[in-house]
């Protein structure tokens, strides 16, 4: 059975669990039989001090964008400090306090997905006020291949809290691994260990992981949410549907006027051998035409291994923007991190003025999304911070 960097530590038992402890974490992390971490950490006798909670807040449960205030757990009583809310970053003030920062937030892969940037900004506030930071690895759910890691690459212009700095947005690598790559590559400095994972094959899955499936986040719901997840998430800078507020969130993309049919026989088609299509119709509760009918397209994952999610969502955006040029829209996307939801798209891609590749021939646009997901030299890079 796999055995996540919470159960690997817990199994050390160090003698330095008596010390100070700050724990950045959230419902999303827990043992590999399914407890939260933090419940595990104060059952095994680490004194955790301070809580801090990422995007989503200490629950995982609140929605996407929605800025979270400080609290108390109700589980263990311990207070928590929001790293989304006022801010991304502990001040010297959470930090006087404690000895060590522990890290335990599980990811999806995806480089807009923002517990990663949250990560980075611990290290930053680890190295500034000279506290140990402990980073507790998981694997990456969508396996830790670098053959199906996929760009496009960042442009500097784009950074924000869901794209810091430049890596491909499917990423193949743990948070272990990226919190080494850029203390490392950005001269961050932090005393950093990461405590590794055992008995996780690069090339595994989520499901393959003999552990029950825990949800990151409200939207990703199962593991084919987060196969889609770095495809279908561009659907946040349109007008149509990621299936925010059903049971089909970012495995779908839907709108009340969306004409599905051939749309699915061009995915079937095209594409039948990694995602298989079908016709679905819903009611959103939340997001997007709550409260109204849509037509969608559901998607379901059909070869991890080949699939090439990134790819499939450019050109999937393409095909629904040529059939619907009246209907179709571009869309800001507002959050605690962009008030202004203005420039989604570029943030996403990391691509400044990223409209404009949609509006290239379809010949042209199949060859320049064919290179911009290419991700060249990306393991070469990361071969010197790899723990598996």
């Amino acid at each position: 059975m796999i055995c996540f960097g919470i159960d690997e530590l817990i199994h050390q038992n160090p003698t330095w669990k008596t010390k100070r402890i700050g724990l950045v974490t959230s419902n999303a992390a827990t043992t590999n039989t399914g407890l939260l971490s933090r419940t595990a950490l104060v059952q095994a006798g680490f004194n955790i001090v301070i809580l801090f909670s990422p995007e989503h807040g200490i629950t995982a449960s609140a929605p996407d964008g929605e800025a979270q205030q400080n609290s108390m757990d109700p589980i263990t009583g311990i207070s928590v400090v929001s790293l989304y809310g006022s801010k991304r970053m502990p001040t010297p003030q959470n930090l006087e306090n404690i000895d060590i920062v522990l890290f335990d937030i599980p990811d999806i892969g995806a480089r807009f997905y923002t517990y990663l940037w949250t990560l980075t900004y611990v290290l930053e506030a680890c190295a500034l006020n000279k506290k140990e930071c402990i980073v507790l690895d998981r694997p990456n759910p969508v396996s830790g291949n670098f053959d199906a890691a996929e760009g496009p690459f960042m442009d500097d212009i784009t950074s924000s809290f869901i794209g810091r700095w430049n890596i491909p947005i499917k990423h193949s690598s743990t948070l272990g691994e990226l919190a080494l790559y850029f203390n490392g590559t950005k001269n961050i400095g932090a005393n950093l260990t990461v405590v590794p994972v055992k008995n996780w094959d690069r090339d595994s899955f989520v499901t393959d992981w003999e552990t029950n499936f825990v949800p990151t986040s409200p939207a990703i719901q199962n593991s084919n949410s987060m196969l889609m997840y770095p495809g279908l998430c561009l659907l946040e800078a349109t007008n149509i549907s990621e299936g925010r507020g059903s049971v089909y969130s970012f495995e779908t993309a839907a709108a009340p006027w969306l004409q599905t049919s051939e749309i699915v026989s061009f995915i079937n088609q095209s594409f039948g051998d990694e995602i298989k299509a079908n016709t679905i119709s819903f009611t959103p509760t939340s997001g997007k035409y709550a409260n109204t009918l849509c037509k969608g397209i559901h998607f379901e994952v059909i070869d991890p291994a080949y699939c090439k999610p990134m790819f499939f969502g450019l050109l999937l955006l393409y095909i629904i923007r040529a059939k619907h040029p009246q209907q179709f829209m571009w869309e800001t996307y507002k959050t605690a991190v962009n008030p202004s939801g203005e420039n989604h798209l570029d943030k996403l891609l990391g691509i400044n003025n990223a409209q404009k590749l949609f509006d290239l021939p379809l010949p042209q646009f199949v060859a320049t999304c064919t290179k911009i997901t290419h991700t060249p030299n990306w393991q070469e890079q990361m071969i010197p911070y790899l723990l598996y």
